[in-house]
């Protein structure tokens, strides 16, 4: 029986994978990486920012970047306060879960394993935000869902990896419809505000949600990928109309040491997630920035609709 709460199941996407060792159960989950895989345009959002914007016609912000080598991580709803000084910082962790199903997973065991995860939030404390879905469209890795996670500090996930009832979740509605798990978590800021920490209010019923996974080169890491990072950073503060909040930090658990960095945006709507993946800004970005030093990358997204009230 669920002890979840019922959901509507919709649909993401993902471009690539990797092999990784679950630090949760120690069990070797195998994937077939492609290294001859295209480099596709991805999409995150560290940035910071100086006081008082200029906002041009196109309801676009302009913004310096100056970070001393440090990335700054908000919302994009953040720029409507600016005129009131920067905002105060909170450090929150974040957790990415990326699941490949197995072929025959059926419906009834995929919503069983869907409010399972759901309902972890209610079993321990740590927890600040919680979102999942369903892979949309075909891919070559066959991932086929996503949970993504916020805890207020890596303690509360170290707890979270060893809580038993999530341990029991795993064993018993996740690992046996699936063949392999991809875990990813690091550090960030938002807001020190009660909505933005806890992803809470009216702009986070709905919209995408964009999990990203990121591995620079090595010989960049000091150098270009910075570079990068802040002019992607610079184009995402250009767009507080299609974006709600986004987060960036280095990976630090030892299972995604072959990725450098983890993201999570949330977007306003799926017209939105498209409007600026399909932009010429973001596409030259992408390519005059982040193509030369990207190792690998995998995006997936999945849209978000306001979790039911009635227990099952």
């Amino acid at each position: 029986m669920s002890v979840g709460l019922p959901r509507k199941i919709k649909k993401m996407q993902i471009i690539h994978t990797q092999t990784i060792v679950s630090p949760l159960t120690n069990i070797f989950f195998n994937s077939t990486t492609s290294s001859s895989s295209p480099k596709k345009p991805f999409n995150f959002s560290p940035f910071s920012f100086k006081k008082n914007p200029k906002w041009n016609a196109l309801g676009k912000a302009n913004h310096e970047l100056r970070t001393n080598n440090r990335i700054v991580i908000c919302s994009a709803s953040e720029q409507r306060s600016f005129g009131n000084g920067v905002k105060r910082k909170r450090k929150v962790v974040e957790h990415v879960c990326l699941i490949k199903g197995k072929e025959d997973l059926s419906e009834q065991q995929e919503k069983d394993m869907l409010d399972y995860l759901y309902t972890t939030q209610y079993q321990m404390p740590g927890i600040l935000s919680i979102s999942l879905g369903r892979i949309s469209g075909g891919n070559d890795d066959k991932y086929s869902h996503a949970t993504y996670m916020r805890f207020q500090t890596k303690e509360d996930l170290l707890k979270f990896y060893e809580n038993q009832f999530y341990v029991g979740v795993l064993r018993d509605h996740v690992l046996p419809y699936c063949h392999e798990i991809i875990n990813a978590d690091f550090e960030s800021e938002v807001e020190d505000d009660i909505l933005p920490i806890f992803r809470k209010g009216e702009e986070f019923n709905y919209g995408v949600e964009l999990l990203l996974l990121i591995a620079f080169v090595k010989s960049s890491l000091d150098g270009p990928a910075e570079d990068a990072l802040l002019a992607l950073s610079k184009l995402i503060t250009e767009f507080p109309s299609l974006i709600v909040q986004a987060t960036l930090g280095s990976i630090f658990n030892i299972s995604s040491v072959e990725y450098t960095h983890g993201v999570v945006i949330r977007f306003r709507s799926s017209e939105a997630f498209q409007m600026f993946m399909n932009s010429s800004e973001y596409k030259n970005t992408w390519r005059s920035k982040f193509q030369p030093i990207v190792q690998k990358h995998l995006s997936v997204h999945f849209s978000v609709d306001p979790a039911g009230t009635e227990l099952m």
